[in-house]
Parts: structure tokens; C-alpha cells; sequence
């Protein structure tokens, strides 16, 4: 990956981690235009440089991260991130089928627009304001809504957890927030995952194994994680786009953050349901049109 490449996509996804228009579908869409080809290096950075915007939540909010006299705060978060831990493990073939399906996101895209033009509409009566009235279950239940953009590559995973927040009575601006606590946790386990798939596929690669080969083979653990693999994973250039995306893509968040809680309070989701809807449509006539 070029130098030129990395900083386009961490602008990219600097912008649309916290807005809930899908970062992911931003990326796959901009993959091909940029000349990006689907690599387990490329299938890596995208995580990794959506867990260096995550990071600017625990940033903007680090009293509220390094707070350890309430431990409520942790264990709100860990009881929400269950529902999405278990899911991931269990689908991942399918997971990852979707996220090779450009159509499949650009529906889901779209779908996800007509649903933000009526989220304001439906829920009305929110009633809690403070993350420390946010009770256990209710964590929970929003953790389940988080599922829904694992299972739906497309719809967002802060539009699905902001959402979720709403349908448990939290204000717009507390279900933002919340939904930014709950990204840290998830990107974190979602980046380690992501670094031991990419270095199982390109060990794969290496050696000419095809992924149906290797469910019948005992892989070592070192082999993947070996000096060697890595070394091929993580090129001088590659890990200079990964360096340079990871800042880019921290500071755009940093930015984008602010200028979301401030948007949304006064104004809600149906502009980006909109956006969605548009830009929606627009892939689904690329992509039929063989453009991409």
C-alpha cells in the first residue's frame, strides 16, 4: 500500500467511524477507486486504523476512561461487548462472505438510510441523560444492537449502538457517547483478531495454502506468528501506510467527534439517512454498471 493511499482511507474512515453512514462501506467502496487490491495487509489497516480513531474517544473522554473509582463504567462496558464477541467467533465465514460483497453492503447501505430518516420520530421519550443511570441490562441490550452491524457489514456500528441507546430511553447525545465507550473495547478485541487472521492468511499465501486446504491441516501458532511471516506482512512500506493512517485517522476522529455530538443534538439523523440513501444507490448503479 502507498503512502498516498493510506492517508485518503484514514481521512476516509477519520470521518465516518463516529457518523452512522458505515465506515466500512466507505473503505470497500473506495478501495477500487483508489487502486487498493484485497490483501491481508489491506484487510489488517482497515481495522487498525479504525481502532486509531476509536482511540480519540478515550481522548476526548479520558476522564471518564481513567476514572477507576467507578468501576461501573468497565463492567457496563464489558457486559455490552459480550453479545458481539460471541457472534463474531460463531460467523465469521459469514462475516467475512459480506464483507467481500459490495452489493450485499450497498443494500444494506441504503437500508440503513430509510430506517435514519424515522429514528427521531420513534423514540421520543428519553428519559436518561447520565451514563452512570445507564443500568447493566440495558448495556446489555444495546451490546445486542451492536451485533446487527457484525451480522450486516453496512449498516454502521455506531448508528446500530446509537439506536440501541435510543430504544432504551438514553438522549442522543448520551446514546452517541455511549456507543463511542463501547467502540474502544470492541475495536481493541477486533484489531487483535484482525492481526492474527492477516498473519494466518498471508502465512497461507506464503506457503500456496488455500483456505480449504488449511481447515484439514494442524497450523502451529508460531508458524503464523513467526519472524518470517511477519516480516513479509509488514513491509517497510506497508508499515510506513500504517504509522502514517493510524495518525491521520486519529486526528480527522478527533475532529469529526465534535462536530457529530454538536450535529446530532440539534439536529438528529435525517440528513444521514439521506446521505445513505444517496450514496446507496449510487454504488448499487456502479456496481451494476460494472464501474467497480
Amino acid at each position: 500500500m502507498h503512502t498516498f493511499q493510506s492517508i485518503v482511507l484514514a481521512i476516509i474512515e477519520g470521518i465516518t467511524e463516529f457518523l452512522p453512514i458505515s465506515s466500512t462501506a466507505h473503505l470497500k467502496f473506495a478501495n477500487p477507486f483508489l487502486g487498493v487490491e484485497d490483501s491481508p495487509f489491506t484487510n489488517m489497516f482497515e481495522v487498525v486504523i479504525q481502532l486509531a480513531a476509536i482511540l480519540s474517544v478515550v481522548v476526548i473522554y479520558w476522564k471518564k476512561f481513567v476514572n477507576f473509582k467507578h468501576i461501573s463504567f468497565y463492567i457496563k462496558l464489558l457486559i455490552a461487548i459480550i453479545p458481539a464477541l460471541i457472534f463474531g467467533a460463531l460467523l465469521k465465514k459469514h462475516i467475512d462472505a459480506s464483507l467481500d460483497n459490495l452489493t450485499f453492503i450497498a443494500c444494506v447501505m441504503l437500508g440503513g438510510g430509510v430506517i435514519l430518516l424515522f429514528v427521531d420520530s420513534l423514540f421520543k421519550n428519553d428519559t436518561i441523560n447520565e451514563e452512570r443511570d445507564v443500568t447493566y441490562s440495558r448495556s446489555f441490550i444495546i451490546g445486542c444492537f451492536q451485533v446487527l452491524s457484525i451480522l450486516l457489514p453496512g449498516l454502521s456500528r455506531s448508528a446500530a449502538t446509537i439506536v440501541g441507546g435510543m430504544s432504551q430511553k438514553l438522549t442522543r447525545k448520551l446514546a452517541a457517547e455511549f456507543s463511542f465507550f463501547l467502540a474502544v473495547p470492541t475495536m481493541l478485541a477486533a484489531s487483535v483478531k484482525s492481526f492474527y487472521d492477516a498473519s494466518k492468511d498471508n502465512y497461507l499465501v506464503l506457503h500456496n495454502i488455500t483456505k480449504d486446504q488449511s481447515e484439514n491441516m494442524q497450523i502451529h501458532f508460531g508458524d503464523i506468528l513467526g519472524k518470517d511471516n511477519l516480516h513479509s506482512l509488514f513491509t517497510h512500506d506497508n508499515l510506513v501506510a500504517l504509522i502514517i493512517g493510524g495518525i491521520v485517522s486519529f486526528i480527522v476522529a478527533l475532529i469529526a467527534v465534535r462536530f457529530f455530538i454538536g450535529y446530532l443534538q440539534k439536529h438528529g439523523f435525517k440528513l444521514f439517512g439521506w446521505y445513505r440513501i444517496i450514496l446507496g444507490a449510487v454504488m448499487l448503479a456502479l456496481i451494476f454498471a460494472k464501474v467497480i
